[in-house]
């Protein structure tokens, strides 16, 4: 997202102007740039513009960073033209590239690290000077963080550089080729996540870098609790590696100064609270806001939700032993990650103090998972566990606590996780007025039948599943279901644990987690095809809206609209 905006405000510039001298106009080859279908071939409307070449204008920069803001943000660029780029990225060449090119070695690459000295990169074995260019790079001067370096640790995180027209920009930069000894390095040390863990085949994958999966659905409510190796995945930087007999939480804003705590010390000097609870990113279902208008972001189907125990100390425990007084000016209490991009930026997300203190919010610091520790996509060795509030403020691989008189002025506070109106686009949204999502709306969806399944009419019923949840412990007190498109509604049954009937209610304000439902009722004859929608009722007689519509928005999160499954009905 942060790139995204800057890309926007640059796109606005116009045509930008380089001083580099031209190379000669014998080995300038065209540029072919993909934007939307758009070809530019050095001056406008496509034709060779002599006299454009000849002043050493580079090609229209805004037809360039048009094709940028086209793929939607770092992440979608890189799942829809990924491949492409991968392809165009084996070798980059510069002008004139039958002519031979010095041989650099490492060592003199890196004398070139400053604006004073020359601004020198590595790609691909390739050596490039791109002093001229630091000026009009769209995410300003933290393209000077490789410099004298390779780019390859840098583009890993920021994917929107791996598309062809972007390799294509960088070729005009060429001059020299690094040493092949100096290319013997590994590539994997390069790559911010090649130490990324393992994760589950049967996942399905939003981004690989960071990686982002969520669950089939046909298995999401197959147990109450989520496996943790089925649980969705959302991470916003490179997992990082964390050695537990070092780890340290700090806790900042107390009256008497920071408190430093080990991972020893949150399991032995505060009880031990269990909470089950269900998070939610707050892009789920964000696939169906696309089917209206395309929006930002990665594209979620129903499963960017699962349900786990959790285990560790309360967060209340933990602020009152490091010296919490009532009374203070303190209202929000921010969370830091351990996971950073390239400039040392950490993820942060806070929650309001109240929150946090409250016994019956039940905040925790959790170092267990579904009775195990925590795995590592999932905050190993801590994190924070926010019931009832969006994913994003359960900050995992938790290193700093901090209280505080405002909110967290991370971007993933300040700048994202907000909804706007329908009509609020990127040239209008001003984030400074929204507040930032805490509880999230009522929700639910079907995992069976899928969409697009053809059901045996011979069977006679027709068995339709999924899952309800509420934000702020508001418990799920009815699920509706329609087999005919809205016009005749029956009521599901709803489980609890493992199946069990829902006969006992949790206290209330804390139903932390989901319910799973299901209805089995006769297939309707003389039809071929069902719709089949879902709705769900919280204990404050909230309900989803009927359609995703009036709830669209430039980011695509809180999609909640009733949720629909058309199938098929076979007569044999």
């Amino acid at each position: 997202m942060l790139l995204f905006r800057q890309c926007r405000g640059l796109a606005r510039v116009g045509l930008l102007q380089t001083h580099r001298p031209p190379p000669p106009k014998q080995l300038v080859p065209p540029l072919s740039v993909w934007a939307g279908g758009l070809c530019a071939r050095g001056g406008s409307g496509g034709r060779h513009d002599s006299g454009a070449r000849d002043h050493g204008h580079p090609p229209d920069w805004r037809h360039l960073f048009a094709a940028v803001l086209a793929g939607g943000g770092a992440v979608l660029v890189h799942g829809l033209l990924g491949s492409q780029a991968q392809q165009a990225a084996t070798d980059v060449q510069p002008p004139g590239k039958n002519l031979p090119l010095p041989i650099y070695t490492q060592e003199e690459v890196a004398k070139h690290h400053s604006s004073a000295k020359g601004v020198w990169v590595t790609y691909k074995g390739g050596v490039y000077d791109i002093t001229e260019f630091v000026s009009l790079h769209p995410g300003g001067d933290k393209i000077l963080l490789a410099a004298g370096g390779a780019l390859e640790p840098f583009w890993a995180l920021y994917a929107v550089h791996n598309q062809e027209h972007v390799l294509e920009i960088l070729s005009q930069y060429k001059v020299g080729e690094l040493r092949e000894e100096d290319r013997m390095l590994d590539s994997s040390s390069l790559d911010p996540y090649a130490k990324d863990p393992p994760r589950h085949p049967v996942l399905s994958v939003n981004s690989q870098k960071p990686f982002n999966a969520e669950p089939p659905t046909e298995i999401l409510t197959d147990n109450f609790i989520t496996p943790s190796a089925f649980f969705f995945k959302r991470n916003h930087l490179p997992v990082p590696q964390v050695d537990p007999s070092v780890y340290r939480l700090e806790i900042q804003g107390l009256p008497g100064g920071t408190v430093s705590l080990s991972l020893e010390d949150l399991k032995s000097l505060f009880p031990k609270h269990i909470v089950t609870a269900t998070l939610q990113c707050a892009g789920n279902r964000r696939s169906e806001m696309n089917q209206v208008k395309q929006v930002k972001g990665l594209n979620w189907g129903i499963a960017a939700i699962s349900n786990a125990t959790w285990a560790g100390p309360r967060l209340r425990d933990v602020l009152l032993y490091a010296g919490y007084k009532s009374g203070g000016k303190a209202q929000h209490v921010h969370f830091e990650g351990l996971d950073k991009d390239v400039t040392g930026t950490t993820y942060g997300a806070s929650i309001p103090l109240g929150k946090a203190l409250s016994e019956e919010g039940d905040v925790i610091l959790a170092y267990e998972m579904n009775g195990e520790e925590l795995p590592a996509d999932h905050g190993f060795p801590v994190r924070v566990v926010v019931p009832g509030v969006v994913g994003a403020r359960n900050v995992k691989w938790l290193g700093k606590i901090v209280l505080s008189e405002v909110e967290s002025s991370s971007h993933w506070q300040q700048n994202d996780y907000k909804g706007f109106s329908p009509g609020t686009d990127w040239d209008t949204v001003d984030f400074k007025s929204a507040p930032a999502i805490q509880e999230l709306p009522v929700q639910s969806a079907i995992t069976w039948p899928a969409e697009g399944a053809v059901l045996d009419h011979s069977l006679g019923e027709v068995t339709v599943k999924g899952y309800a949840w509420s934000g702020g412990g508001r418990e799920i007190v009815r699920v509706d279901v329609s087999l005919d498109g809205g016009k005749t509604w029956q009521v599901a049954k709803l489980q609890g644990r493992e199946g069990e009937a829902s006969d006992l209610s949790p206290q209330p304000g804390r139903a932390w987690a989901w319910k799973l439902w299901e209805l089995s009722a006769p297939l309707p004859t003389g039809t071929q095809e069902l719709e089949i929608i879902c709705k769900a009722v919280d204990s404050s007689y909230n309900v989803q809206p009927d359609s995703v519509a009036p709830i669209w928005n430039l980011r695509g999160v809180l999609s909640n609209a009733w949720h629909r499954v058309k199938v098929k009905i076979s007569e044999h």
